[in-house]
């Protein structure tokens, strides 16, 4: 096994660790700004949301063609702060909001003024968001923010493990064209998934999730098949962090052993590591599934 000791800077006696093994890094999406959130991650080189970009991004492309439908509504499952809305509808990217949230002034700024700044972000780039997000979250400090920045256009506070969503919710989820998610299938099961589609049951939406190896995808894979959709995998791994610590990596491995899961050459090499689910109704108008992996590769 392999791990930069140096590579992550942690305080050891305050590190708890969830039921999975993996750091609790909850106190981060319950803050009032994203700062945390951001010096917290770029410590651990998550880039997951940047290398799911083109692959969502050639989704929404493939499904205003398909469907012509001109501005997709997309609903982003555990969308925190609004980090998947704010790259795929202002292009900015990882690094961008790393020196944003972390760079030398951050620190001065109240939240008001780094709203402001967001704000005046999403208004320079307006002409690029032809998507209309909704962001689902349990976390209403991260929601407040990015609803308030203009990152995501709807804000769905709901925790939908524990229950149907509310009335209001489910008009807030309905008419979704796209479910997309960066890490929190696991946490959030088929439970939730159900509950998106049942507030979309007279147009199903497509789907694509990027979900940490050890959580197996096959329990959200069975009930979509039960609702009628066809799921596809892609072969390659993407890196989603490094582990915070060598007491991680060992946790994380034993789950992964648990599951069946061999993680020689990826999570040994001091990874965390996902993989894309694409799902798409088997009613919709084009049988064929979209070859977005091909587009994708080729292209790298």
């Amino acid at each position: 096994m392999q791990f930069d000791e140096e590579a992550v800077q942690f305080d050891e006696e305050a590190v708890q660790f969830d039921g999975t093994g993996k750091v609790s890094l909850d106190h981060i999406y319950a803050q009032p700004d994203p700062r945390a959130y951001f010096s917290t991650l770029r410590e651990l080189d998550y880039y997951i949301p940047q290398l799911a970009k083109p692959y969502f991004t050639q989704l929404i492309q493939d499904y205003r063609r398909s469907q012509r439908v001109t501005a997709p509504k997309v609903v982003d499952v555990g969308c925190s702060y609004g980090i998947n809305a704010a790259l795929l509808k202002f292009d900015v990217t990882m690094d961008e909001l790393y020196e944003r949230y972390c760079g030398p002034d951050a620190d001065t700024q109240s939240r008001s003024e780094l709203l402001v700044r967001d704000q005046e972000l999403v208004r320079s780039r307006s002409r690029l968001g032809r998507a209309y997000f909704a962001g689902l979250d349990s976390s209403y400090p991260a929601l407040s923010y990015a609803h308030t920045a203009g990152f995501i256009d709807t804000a769905v506070h709901a925790d939908l493990e524990v229950g149907d969503p509310t009335d209001l919710q489910r008009e807030q989820l309905a008419g979704a064209d796209l479910v997309i998610s960066t890490g929190c299938i696991g946490y959030v099961t088929e439970r939730t998934i159900a509950r998106v589609i049942d507030a979309n049951s007279e147009r199903p939406p497509w789907m694509a999730h990027f979900v940490l190896r050890m959580f197996p995808f096959e329990p959200v894979a069975e009930c979509l098949a039960e609702l009628g959709y066809d799921t596809v995998y892609h072969e390659r791994m993407f890196k989603q962090r490094r582990f915070a610590s060598a007491e991680e990596q060992s946790l994380v491995l034993d789950t992964l052993s648990g599951v069946g899961v061999d993680p020689r050459g990826l999570e040994t090499d001091g990874w965390l590591y996902a993989q894309l689910n694409v799902s798409r109704p088997r009613a919709a108008k084009d049988r064929v599934f979209v070859d977005l992996f091909r587009k994708q590769e080729s292209s790298r």
